[in-house]
């Protein structure tokens, strides 16, 4: 049995009964903490959905998660800069009309959140150490360019392995 807390249990509540079927599970919601009980492996991939929604995530994009080549990250904000102003690094993630954002998800081929001083990332297992070095490049403070290149050779280094 785990306990995951939800800031905002509506999404669980509206997806509870797709969810339990989905993921072979019982959800419990009690106020602001969902509790799960099921077998091991069931239980595991259930409580990493449940972290992806309570992140933020939707409940679409979360039980993505329950295919074993996709992964969910959360990149700690605070422990990558110095910077006092995190709003100005959340911005540079986002970037102008969240361009910057839309950019690194169609790159990387990820799904990306911004909640408060971190960042959630939802991707393939073969993309999420260059996703996750992008986005920490782009909050230690490289260029938005610099961040589309790298992504862009790594895309372009996993075209010609696969050939």
């Amino acid at each position: 049995m785990q306990t995951i807390n939800f800031p905002n249990p509506n999404e669980l509540k509206k997806h509870k009964s797709r969810l339990e079927k989905t993921l072979n599970v019982k959800i419990q919601i009690n106020n602001k903490e969902a509790t799960i009980e099921g077998q091991g492996i069931e239980e595991y991939e259930a409580s990493i959905v449940l972290e992806a929604m309570a992140f933020g995530f939707s409940a679409d994009k979360a039980l993505q998660l329950q295919n074993q080549d996709m992964i969910f990250r959360i990149i700690p904000i605070k422990a990558l800069t110095r910077r006092k102003n995190l709003e100005e690094v959340r911005s540079r993630i986002i970037g102008k009309k969240g361009k910057t954002k839309e950019t690194i998800q169609e790159i990387a081929d990820c799904d990306l959140i911004l909640n408060n001083n971190e960042v959630g990332l939802i991707c393939h297992a073969e993309n999420s150490e260059e996703a996750t070095a992008a986005l920490t490049n782009l909050i230690k403070g490289s260029k938005q360019t610099n961040v589309y290149r790298y992504l862009e050779s790594g895309n372009r280094k996993r075209k010609k392995e696969q050939l």
